[in-house]
Parts: structure tokens; sequence; C-alpha cells
């Protein structure tokens, strides 16, 4: 850094904001810190009071935190994402409704590059509505480009480092089961609770079907869905130990390969995932319906899009599934299921 006089400044940049204040109208910055002086800037300078002004002196070899984050974002970008502008040398990741898909392996290489920081949310964790997903920059104002050269080297041998999977747009249906609700003795409210759900995430549910404890009346409504073009049926009800809740029952009754019966999950240990001709079927034990956060939001988001889940995906659930049933629940931004 080094003062010089305006008029020898130009393609010098900037180290700090130059602020331009009119009394009774305005103050606030004209350039800001790592502005590259142009000819034209020459004159605003001198008519803001700054006869020298202070200036990097960029070494050969060295590039500007403004451009080091754009080739570090450009490098690590992937599908449905879009990049901010540069302010204070950030650049954040700005990502479409999905499912973030971070490659941890890739971002902890990056990271390990002195002086290189891009951070990220939780891969894996559903994204609903736009919003940011990560950021970068580097930490000093001018940093070596081979230290930016290895981001992008590092970045090639991936597809991507952050992207978003989209939400695949499924008919799901629904069965409801329990003689209780069957005969009219209770009001059905776990349907309107999965309808939302669904219906957040960019699904629909094309019908709900009532059932008794009656496990081949349950399948065969589950297999009625299917053969009516369902891309997903959900089973509520009945999940539970007692020996009239027969849900697991009905659907190995399908013919479904079960994926597994149990989930290590606070809330939703009663969780059972199966597939039928690459048809998810899936059964929610009764916390789906009034917890907020449970396991049908770390499995699903993941199944709509495309991931099939596989009995490891299950036991890793383990680590993170212990939901701390916060006072106010801020679901995904938290630690549960990560």
């Amino acid at each position: 850094m080094k003062t010089v006089p305006v008029q020898d400044a130009v393609g010098m940049v900037l180290c700090h904001d130059m602020t331009k204040i009119v009394p009774g109208e305005t103050k606030g910055p004209v350039f800001r810190k790592g502005h590259i002086i142009m000819e034209e800037d020459v004159q605003t300078l001198l008519e803001i009071g700054k006869e020298h002004i202070y200036v990097l002196d960029m070494e050969k070899g060295c590039i500007h935190e403004n451009e080091a984050a754009h080739r570090i974002a450009n490098a690590a970008v992937g599908p449905n994402i879009t990049l901010s502008d540069v302010s204070e040398g950030r650049i954040n990741f700005i990502a479409d409704p999905g499912l973030l898909d971070v490659n941890v392996e890739a971002l902890n290489r990056i990271n390990s590059i002195e002086e290189v920081v891009l951070a990220t949310l939780h891969t894996g964790q559903q994204v609903t509505e736009t919003r940011p997903v990560a950021g970068t920059r580097v930490v000093p104002l001018v940093i070596d480009e081979e230290k930016i050269r290895q981001v992008e080297a590092i970045c090639a041998e991936y597809d991507y480092v952050v992207g978003i999977r989209p939400f695949r747009h499924l008919s799901v249906g629904l069965v409801t089961t329990g003689s209780e609700v069957y005969h009219g003795r209770i009001k059905d409210k776990f349907g309107p609770v999965i309808r939302k759900k669904f219906s957040k995430l960019g699904s629909e549910v094309m019908g709900q079907t009532l059932t008794s404890d009656d496990p081949a009346m349950t399948r065969d409504a589950i297999m009625a869905f299917i053969a009516q073009g369902a891309e997903m049926v959900v089973v509520t009800g009945g999940m539970s130990v007692d020996p009239d809740d027969q849900t697991p029952t009905a659907i190995r009754l399908t013919g479904a390969d079960v994926v597994t019966y149990g989930s290590p999950t606070f809330p939703g240990v009663m969780f059972m995932v199966a597939e039928l001709n690459g048809v998810p079927i899936l059964g929610l034990p009764g916390c789906v319906m009034y917890y907020r956060a449970s396991v049908f939001d770390l499995i699903v988001p993941r199944l709509l899009a495309g991931e099939k889940v596989s009995r490891e995906d299950i036991v890793s659930l383990g680590h993170g599934g212990f939901c701390a049933t916060c006072e106010v629940c801020r679901y995904p931004i938290c630690p549960f299921g990560k």
C-alpha cells in the first residue's frame, strides 16, 4: 500500500472506500474498496478533495480479492445456482428450490488452500424457496494467483462443488389406516398435514383412501394407487408395535422390497421405506402429523430429488437424528438430521 498523487493512480486499486458528502443531501461511498481507478475517475476524486490516495500496488502474479472470488465461484458453481454480485470481496451462491448437493470432499480440499474460503450449508438440506446456500471469498485484499489456479484445478475434477438437485413433481397416493378413522369415529388429521408438506416440496397428493386395520384392505389401496399412476405412496397410521397396527404387514403384502422398518431418528423411529417396481412406499409414524420436523423431512426431499435411499443412508441418520425440540422450531436451519 502506498500514497500517490491521484493523477498517477490510474490502473491502481483503492484500499478503502472513498466517501462523497453533499451537505443536506447525501453521504456515501462514491468508490468502494477494491475499485480499479480509471482515467475518468480522476476528476471525481479531485472534486471530493482527494489529491493523494492510498492504493494497492499489485505485484506480478497477484490478483485482487474480487477477481479471486469470481474465479472460485465460477469454478465451484453447479446446476440451479446463480451467483450474486461481489460485495466486500464476497460472492454468495443463490439456490433455486431443490435438494442442496455439496461435494464435501472437494469443499474440504478447497478450504485446505491457505487464504481461500468457501462455506456452505449442510449438504442434503431441502431448499423450498430461493435463498443463499454458500459464499466464497479470499482472506487478503490480494492473493497469489497460483492459489486460485489450484482451486480451479480441484473443481475441474468434479461435476460441481455446490449445486441443487431439483425436486421432481410426483403424484402421490395417500392411504390412511385405522378403524377409528375408517368408521368415522374420529376425523382424520393426517391428510391435511401430508398435503401441505408435499405441496411445499412441489408434489401433489392425487387422492386419499381410508382403510381399516385389515392389512389386505390397506394392501389393495396401495396397489390401486400404483395402478392409477402414483409415483409414490405414503401410508399413515398403524406403524407402532401394537397388535392392531398392521401397516408394515400391509406394505410387505404388496411384494415391495423393504429398505428399512425403523429409523434412528427422534421423532420418526417407526418409519418404513419400501419400493415396488421403482415406486417408493413409505409408512409414516404419527409424529409426522404433529412435529414440524421429523424423519419425513429428512428422507422425502431426497426421494423427490431422485435419490435411492439405502439402509446405510438410514443408519447414518443416527448422528444428528435426535431433535432438540427447541421452543421455536427453525428447521431446516438446525442440527436435526445433519
